[in-house]
């Protein structure tokens, strides 16, 4: 009788095999897709989200106030996630059940969160003064140098070590930044079109915006290693905190211009776009660190880079030196670098990006 059970049981186990490999090349299919497609998703918003905001705040007409676009901003992120959150709950009473638990009654855990969601709100202010003040491919450029940010707060916070070929790769980049920054040095105080514009406050709005986007995104990571609430529920974290904070720089830098003209003064159907392009974003990146791989994560901002580039030629009239040109290549070599993985590398100490 044991005999017998053991040999349905190993009939099973044999049955059952070639099931389990096909459901296991089916998952691995799945991902590859949603792999690529998130990082074609990712390049696109990159490169997109660089032109748009250089146009939406140097074409003709009324400008919009920037903290009140953060704040919308911030507000579409968490409804995409509240709805996301829904969905996976499988229903509202669970849904409100789960954000009670995870949320609500997580007090301490969820004012940590605070930090971040203030720092990002922050940054996202910084990217519109620098977007204001300088040519789009230059902001696309200058702000790669948020990898660099990134990397070192992770060796000071994390406590993680870099390969050499990442350092040679961070050191390749600040000197591509630098081409960048030199190429435009005679520029500093001109505008083509729109508002007056002055290229060292736009640079050093990118640069505040990086440091701010490397200390948040790793404290995030600090925040999400060994906690099993999901990367949607934080986010619904983070709006929760930063939309208050919003509200409050909205009004109190801009409080004279809402009360006098409103607080969607300037907006129509592009800057609508604009806001949700920006907050559907934060989300793609999510998706990318779920589904790719870091080399690939560089592709994509590389091409993205690209894009930017050769669309300023034709949008905005922008001239492509040579110095530009190297100072450009410099920083997407640097990034395709920073993804490179020498052989039988040691995972406990290695930085991706």
């Amino acid at each position: 009788m044991a005999h017998h059970r053991l040999r349905k049981n190993n009939l099973v186990n044999n049955n059952s095999a070639p099931r389990k490999k096909a459901d296991n090349m089916q998952k691995k299919d799945s991902n590859s897709f949603l792999k690529y497609v998130s990082l074609i998703t990712l390049t696109l918003q990159n490169a997109i989200l660089g032109l748009s905001m250089r146009y939406a705040r140097t074409r003709d007409g009324d400008m919009f106030l920037s903290s009140t676009a953060v704040l919308m901003s911030e507000v579409v992120k968490l409804v995409i996630c509240i709805v996301i959150v829904y969905i996976e709950a499988g229903g509202i009473v669970k849904m409100v059940n789960m954000i009670d638990q995870q949320i609500v009654k997580q007090p301490v855990d969820t004012l940590k969160i605070c930090v971040p969601s203030v720092v990002y709100l922050l940054q996202n202010n910084l990217l519109y003064v620098s977007a204001s003040h300088l040519d789009a491919a230059t902001y696309q450029v200058t702000y790669q140098l948020k990898i660099l940010t990134t990397a070192m707060f992770s060796v000071f916070i994390l406590k993680r070590q870099l390969h050499r070929t990442q350092w040679i790769s961070l050191l390749t980049l600040v000197f591509g930044i630098v081409l960048v920054q030199l190429a435009h040095s005679d520029d500093n105080s001109k505008s083509t079109s729109g508002p007056e514009q002055n290229h060292f406050i736009g640079f050093m709005a990118a640069l505040t915006a990086c440091c701010l986007s490397g200390f948040a995104g790793v404290y995030f990571e600090k925040m999400l290693k060994g906690s099993d609430v999901t990367v949607w529920i934080r986010n619904v974290q983070l709006s929760f905190c930063s939309v208050p904070f919003g509200l409050i720089s909205c009004f109190l830098y801009d409080g004279a211009t809402i009360r006098e003209k409103g607080f969607f003064f300037g907006y129509d159907k592009f800057v609508n776009y604009l806001i949700v392009l920006q907050a559907v974003g934060g989300l793609i990146v999510a998706v990318v660190v779920k589904y790719a791989d870091n080399i690939l994560k560089g592709f994509a901002t590389s091409l993205a880079i690209v894009i930017s580039c050769v669309a300023s030629i034709y949008i905005f009239d922008f001239e492509l030196s040579v110095q530009f040109t190297l100072g450009a290549s410099s920083v997407i070599f640097s990034i395709f670098l920073y993804g490179y993985t020498p052989k039988k590398p040691d995972i406990s100490s290695t930085y991706k990006v």
